[in-house]
Order: C-alpha cells, then sequence, then structure tokens
C-alpha cells in the first residue's frame, strides 16, 4: 500500500468531527458545516479532485471538442478520490447532475462534495452515490455556468482547496486537510478517536457521565500529543 492510499484508509476510519478536533488542536483550518449530505448514507473520504465552475459568460476560451463540465474529473477520479466542485456564482445552476453520478458509482468514485446547487438528486440517492451540497435545482448548467479547469485551486465555502487534498464527510460536517498536513493530522486525530473510544467504554462500564466528561474530557486535546 502506498503513502496515499494508507492515508486514505486511516482517513476511512475516522469521523469529521475527531479530523475536525485534531486541527483545531494543531491550529489548522477547514471544517465546512454548510454542505448537508443530499444522497448516499455513508461516510466518505478521500483525495480532492477539484472542479472550478464560473459563469458560462466567464469561461476561458477552448480547442477542440467541447466536454461536459465534471467529465474529466470522472476520468480521473477512482476509489480513493472525491470530487470537489465549486460553483459560487451565484447562478441557480447544476454543478453536477444524474448522468455524472452514474459515471461517478461506474468508477467507485467514493463521492461529490460541491459547493453550489446539484441536479438529479433523485439520480444520485437511486446510485446511492454519496452527495454533499449546498443547495438543490432543476436548472441545468448549459448556457448559465461553465468549467474553468479540473485539478486547480478551488474555494469552498471560504476554504482554500488544492487537488490532493484530503477530504472526509459526513452528516457532521465536511473537513478538507492539506496534503502537507495530513499525518500529523491523523496521528492526533487517531489519538482523539481512542480517547472517545475510552470513554464510551467507561460510560458502558458504569462510571457517571459526570465522571467520564470531566477533566479526562477537558484536557483531552490538550494532552493530545501534537
Amino acid at each position: 500500500m502506498n503513502a496515499t492510499s494508507d492515508a486514505v484508509s486511516r482517513l476511512r476510519k475516522l469521523d469529521a468531527c475527531a479530523v475536525s478536533d485534531a486541527l483545531d488542536k494543531l491550529g489548522l483550518p477547514s471544517t465546512v458545516s454548510h454542505l448537508p449530505q443530499q444522497s448516499g448514507a455513508r461516510r466518505i473520504a478521500g483525495r480532492a479532485v477539484t472542479v472550478k465552475l464560473v459563469a458560462a459568460a466567464d469561461a476561458p476560451a477552448t480547442t477542440g471538442a467541447p466536454r461536459h463540465l465534471g467529465t474529466t474529473a470522472v476520468m480521473l477520479a477512482g476509489p480513493d478520490d472525491v470530487i470537489v466542485v465549486e460553483q459560487r456564482t451565484g447562478i441557480d445552476a447544476g454543478s453536477w447532475g444524474g448522468i455524472l453520478s452514474l459515471a461517478a458509482v461506474q468508477r467507485g468514485i467514493a463521492g461529490v462534495i460541491a459547493d453550489g446547487p446539484v441536479r438529479d438528486i433523485d439520480e444520485a440517492r437511486d446510485y446511492d452515490l454519496p452527495v454533499f451540497c449546498r443547495a438543490l435545482t432543476a436548472r441545468t448548467a448549459r448556457s448559465r455556468v461553465a468549467e474553468a479547469g479540473t485539478n486547480i485551486p478551488i474555494n469552498v465555502d471560504g476554504f482554500d482547496v488544492a487537488a490532493g487534498d484530503y477530504v472526509i464527510a459526513d452528516n457532521s460536517a465536511v473537513v478538507f486537510v492539506s496534503a502537507a498536513e495530513i499525518d500529523r493530522v491523523l496521528d492526533v486525530a487517531e489519538q482523539i478517536a481512542l480517547r472517545e473510544a475510552a470513554m464510551a467504554k467507561a460510560l458502558l462500564a458504569g462510571h457517571p457521565v459526570t465522571e467520564v466528561m470531566g477533566a479526562n474530557y477537558e484536557h483531552m486535546l490538550r494532552d493530545t500529543a501534537a
């Protein structure tokens, strides 16, 4: 297993809250709480394949045969990847749709995160593709928004995301971790998860919650090795 696959495997064993706590402990940003899960019921984790969308009038000039937005990302991504889309134009137009969802499922892509509207959400639900997004719409992207690039820097809810950064998403939040920080974030998050598991075990063993969530809880982040 290479380092990337190992990091994704470790990330999948955590939840967004543990990773968010680790980022807090390390003084790092990147917890997004405004992109709810709209399809699929499972947590997702992987590396970001980024897509930036702009108003159609602002689309860069291209040569060769046109490609539908999102298709390049789908062809680049696989089971260890999450497609992350920026559509912050303010235009009510889909940044992701049903055919893309089917193609993503066929390639085993972990899921989709869209800072913008998504259409055909019922199809994504039928395919059991996890999709997290800002809004839902029926409006097509055609003549409204266009792709400015794939695997280029994007901004999601105020956070900068680069291609190859790591992401974990569940019903609590979407959390991004820069590739440069992933090892130390995982180390801290795993320690936090172990401490919380010990606290749950203590509760199940009959210890009162006031004791379990007393000093041990208050000092949990402080005591975790940075």
